[in-house]
């Protein structure tokens, strides 16, 4: 028992490293493909932000919604109905709206970015393109990490919106809460701080979910049953990824 935790640790921390390297690289990278071809990752944006605003929203205005149901519920116990909007409002700037964004878009996007990197290396595509002397690299996993770490904050952002809306029509319009208390008692207790680790918090989640896809997916077993395991390692190493993260972020911030 006692070897096979051993050989598992050491695996755990080779794959630890080279995933360090592998993000070194992506980095070294990025400047280029910012600089001479921003049209990749304008692309990458439009495929793993703009078709994710759907699902975003969706969840986004229901999560929103169960925060006003659930603040109303409990706050009428002791008087204080007015802030609802308080409520709503740090849950989904600190909380809500950036880890359940970063689960969605893993979900959603992550597995898309995995499966489709998988694939071209089942089909030899990464191979050829090494052949014609152009960089995997460049062409192909830079583009799709740059646009999974900027689309991650702006999906944040949309899914903390769109929840507001719904705690505030479910408080205000359904349960009859003042509107003019329900919007004071949240610019009151939202501080600029609150609205810095939402940032923070997004913007650390849409690292960890683009580079991990992009790893899982280069690295694929190149089979179909390995790309379908990759894409699954994608999703459940980036949620404990974000989970853990989210617990040390805040841990630090208090």
């Amino acid at each position: 028992m006692f070897r096979e935790l051993y050989y598992t640790f050491v695996e755990f921390l080779r794959t630890f490293g080279a995933l360090q390297l592998f993000f070194l690289r992506l980095l070294s990278h990025s400047p280029y493909i910012i600089v001479r071809r921003f049209s990749l990752v304008v692309h990458q944006v439009h495929n793993a932000g703009a078709l994710s605003l759907v699902i975003i929203m969706v969840c986004g205005l229901f999560v929103g919604g169960v925060l006003g149901l659930q603040g109303y519920s409990n706050l009428s116990k002791f008087n204080a109905e007015d802030a609802v909007g308080a409520v709503a409002a740090l849950g989904l700037i600190k909380e809500l709206g950036p880890v359940i964004t970063a689960l969605l878009f893993s979900g959603r996007a992550g597995t898309a970015l995995a499966a489709e990197i998988g694939l071209m290396k089942a089909t030899d595509q990464l191979s050829a393109m090494e052949m014609m002397a152009i960089s995997p690299m460049q062409r192909v996993l830079v583009p799709r990490f740059l646009g999974g770490v900027i689309s991650m904050p702006l999906l944040a952002a949309v899914f903390t919106v769109v929840g507001l809306f719904g705690a505030h029509l479910v408080g205000v319009t359904l349960l009859g809460v003042d509107a003019g208390a329900f919007w004071a008692q949240m610019q009151n207790a939202v501080e600029p701080g609150d609205v810095y680790e939402g940032i923070i918090k997004s913007t650390v989640f849409g690292v960890v979910a683009s580079l991990l896809a992009v790893w899982e997916g280069y690295n694929a077993i190149p089979t179909a049953e390995g790309v379908g395991r990759a894409t699954t390692r994608t999703v459940v190493i980036t949620a404990i990824s974000i989970l853990i993260l989210d617990f040390m972020i805040t841990a630090i911030s208090i």
